[in-house]
């Protein structure tokens, strides 16, 4: 079932990557007002990666200690600023739609998850929100305060990079689409 719904959210994205190129009228400074959002989405995606142990801990360091899903956000940032960048309104109400199909059902499906394998799940639910960030890092109950740091391998392991160089790739063709629409190219 995660993996039909995987398949069928990838097939999705492809979809809706070729509609924003097709619809996209990025400007100068519409793409520099999207690495507003765009910048701080991939820092935050690649930070959160160098803290998580998928399915071996319930991480509560680091980013985690904020929010719950800080690579979610990073998505929603990164998506949501390469929509600005487009300067289509309406790519940004699509994406909206898109992750409520998409993040929504993954976030309650891995939620429950984790509730099964960690026991200390419920409390980290109650003290850290699942989406939007707390203001202070949460504190647990024995939890060494120089506890899960950030590691360079994790990072690597998760393959983080990749989402830098979605984005640089995306900017190229939001460029290349800016160039053919002035008739530069």
């Amino acid at each position: 079932m995660a993996e039909d719904r995987a398949t069928d959210s990838r097939a999705l994205g492809f979809v809706t990557a070729v509609l924003f190129l097709i619809f996209a009228r990025p400007t100068w400074p519409l793409l520099a007002a999207g690495l507003v959002l765009v910048l701080p989405g991939l820092w935050l995606r690649g930070y959160a990666a160098g803290y998580v142990k998928k399915n071996a801990e319930l991480t509560r360091t680091g980013p985690y200690a904020y929010t719950r899903n800080p690579l979610y956000l990073g998505s929603m940032g990164i998506a949501f600023g390469i929509a600005i960048a487009a300067g289509r309104w309406w790519l940004a109400a699509l994406l909206v739609g898109l992750f409520l199909m998409i993040y929504l059902p993954t976030i309650l499906s891995e939620e429950a998850f984790l509730r099964e394998h960690f026991a200390g799940f419920d409390d980290y639910a109650r003290r850290v929100p699942r989406l939007l960030p707390r203001f202070t890092a949460a504190r647990f109950e024995g939890q060494d305060t120089g506890a899960g740091a950030f590691s360079r391998e994790r990072y690597l392991h998760h393959r983080e990079y990749n989402a830098a160089m979605g984005a640089a790739a995306i900017y190229a063709l939001l460029v290349l689409r800016m160039l053919l629409l002035r008739g530069r190219l």
